[in-house]
Parts: C-alpha cells; structure tokens; sequence
C-alpha cells in the first residue's frame, strides 16, 4: 500500500482534472470544421490540433499543463490579481485556473470567463485586414452556449460566486470587467480584432510578474501579428517564450 506521506494529494487532484478536461480517459471521437466525426488520435488529442466532440478543451496537454504551472507560480509569487481567459470555448482552460485555485485553498482571487457563448465574430476586413478570409463565424462547434459552460463548471463542483461570466462581443465587454488587477491574462480569441482588443482592454491591469498567453500565436498569423503590433505600440519587450506549435507567453517585468 503506498504510504500516504508518499502522495501529494493536490497534485494528483490536479492531474485527474487535467484528465477529465482533455477527456484522455474516454477518448472521444473528434470533429472537422464540418461537423463530420474523426476517431481518437491520442498525438492530436495530446498537441491540441482536433475539436473533440466531448473533451470541455482542444488545448491540449502541454497548454493545458502549463497554466496550471502559471497560476500555481503566481500563487507562490504572491503576485496580486485575478485570472481570466477570454474565448472559453466549453471552459475547460477556466476550469483548470479554478481547480488550482481551489486546490491551494485560495479563495481572494476571482477565475473571469470571457465569451460570446455564441461563437467567433465575421471578420472585419476593412478595419483588420489581415482577418479577411478568416472567417470562423459559421462554425456550429465553435459556438457553446453560457449554460453550457455554467454546467460544465457545476459538474466538477467548481462554480461558485468567484467563477464570474464576461458574456458578449470583447469589443463592448471587456473594458467593463470590474477588476483592478489580473495575475494572469489567458488570449483565445483567434483573430486580429479578438487579440488586439483583449491585450488593449486588460494588459494594462497585468500585474507586474503575471503572465500573458496566447493560444493562437503559432496556429494564425492574424494573432501573432496582432499581439506584435500591441507590443511595438506600447513598448513591452519581455521576450516571447513557446508553450507548443501554437502558444506562447512572456511574464511581464517586474
């Protein structure tokens, strides 16, 4: 029998939740941008490159893993602020920041949850450009109601009145986030419109030595540009480290 000095419990807490979000137990099937069924592919489930048909993120392993690295050195920093994500998608990435927070016992920092819950934007190519042609919007899969999400929360008994819903367009919502600080910024918002107004409604509140990650850095140039131009603009030269294929993160400057 394995002696109980011998498990640390938190850890193993976390890890099964990291499990269930990636759904790397059942192993369900995946989707195409058509709706047509994939079979499981544990090395696509892994890098987060499928829409899984059941799994509450497509972010995969690494991404996933890594900010549960980043809230748990926040916490241990003391750095002050909230967290939030902004682009949910079934909530499995906000899941995750709660069930750490949770796991520590911490119970002064709010998780934000910011979506549409109805999908992406159409793009707009006359104001960005570089979204032209990226258009995500009609993507039935992309789109997952709030309640959704809520339940998603509730089923892992991790929703309560620190768990707070940032529902709309992040153009008309974000600047209305009734937060001083974040200790953590997490960007999924896919398009140029998406990251650029993300970074400019909140990355002014990013605590010094919090971090800001983006998960579409590698996977959409529109993205990568957008948080460029917001780091060219406004002169944030921490340097750009790599989760996997796609993500990235800095830590801002203390």
């Amino acid at each position: 029998m394995t002696s109980s000095a011998a498990v640390d419990v938190r850890a193993l807490y976390l890890d099964t939740i990291e499990r269930v979000l990636l759904n790397t137990i059942y192993r369900d099937a995946s989707v195409d941008s058509q709706g047509r069924e994939q079979p499981y592919d544990p090395a696509a489930r892994a890098e987060g490159r499928v829409w899984p048909t059941r799994a509450l993120t497509m972010i995969g392993e690494k991404r996933l893993h890594h900010l549960r690295r980043c809230v748990e050195e926040v916490l241990a920093d003391g750095i002050p602020g909230d967290l939030l994500e902004a682009g949910v998608w079934r909530g499995g990435a906000s899941i995750m920041m709660r069930a750490v927070l949770v796991a520590h016992g911490v119970t002064d920092r709010r998780v934000w949850v910011a979506d549409s819950f109805r999908g992406l934007p159409p793009p707009d190519g006359e104001r960005y450009p570089l979204d032209a042609g990226l258009d995500l919007s009609e993507i039935a899969v992309l789109a997952v109601p709030r309640d959704v999400v809520q339940a998603n929360f509730e089923a892992l008994g991790l929703f309560d009145e620190s768990v707070r819903f940032v529902e709309g367009w992040f153009s008309e919502t974000l600047t209305t986030i009734d937060a001083d600080a974040f200790a953590l910024l997490r960007l999924d918002g896919d398009l140029y419109e998406s990251t650029l107004q993300t970074l400019e409604a909140l990355y002014p509140k990013l605590s010094p030595g919090g971090f800001a990650i983006v998960d579409d850095y590698g996977a959409v140039p529109a993205c990568a540009a957008a948080v460029h131009a917001y780091r060219e603009r406004h002169g944030v030269h921490e340097p750009i480290e790599t989760i996997d294929w796609t993500g990235v993160y800095w830590r801002k400057s203390t």
